[in-house]
């Protein structure tokens, strides 16, 4: 239950390495899986978790091994998180910036497209702004997957 199959620095590097990669497959992926999770993001979270949780672990099933991963991806977050917190171009690097996505009554297909988010989306803020497309000042999808809607 203590033994490590590893040396104790291998489950840190392992960590490291695969919280980085999925931290770029994320930001990558786009703004709408931050955000709001549809039925097939979800599935796609957790079959990254089970897909990589051998890598993380190279097998090991010791105790001190899972607590040394798990310290090492909860450090690496907090790190991330400061990193932002603390400096704008890591924020934006990480995070994204918010995009343009309609204005003055006209949505922007083309970069709707290129963002991977459905016109229906942008429909729907309309709806929960409780505001008709003629009246929309700006539309905005925000670096959490979120649409903001201004009015006129």
């Amino acid at each position: 239950m203590l033994d490590l199959d590893m040396p104790w620095w291998e489950f840190i590097v392992r960590g490291a390495i695969v919280y980085l990669v999925l931290l770029v497959i994320v930001r990558l992926s786009g703004k709408r899986t931050v955000g709001q999770f549809t039925p097939f993001d979800l599935l796609v979270v957790m079959l990254l978790s089970e897909g990589v949780s051998n890598s993380l672990t190279g097998g090991d099933e010791s105790l001190v091994g899972g607590l040394l991963v798990a310290v090492t991806l909860v450090s690496l977050n907090l790190g991330v998180a400061w990193m932002t917190a603390h400096s704008r171009k890591a924020a934006d690097l990480v995070d994204g910036t918010p995009t343009l996505v309609g204005r003055d009554g006209r949505i922007f297909e083309d970069t709707l497209k290129k963002l991977r988010v459905g016109v229906a989306d942008v429909e729907q803020a309309l709806r929960e702004s409780d505001c008709e497309l003629a009246e929309m000042k700006c539309a905005i999808l925000e670096s959490d997957g979120t649409i903001s809607i201004m009015k006129k």
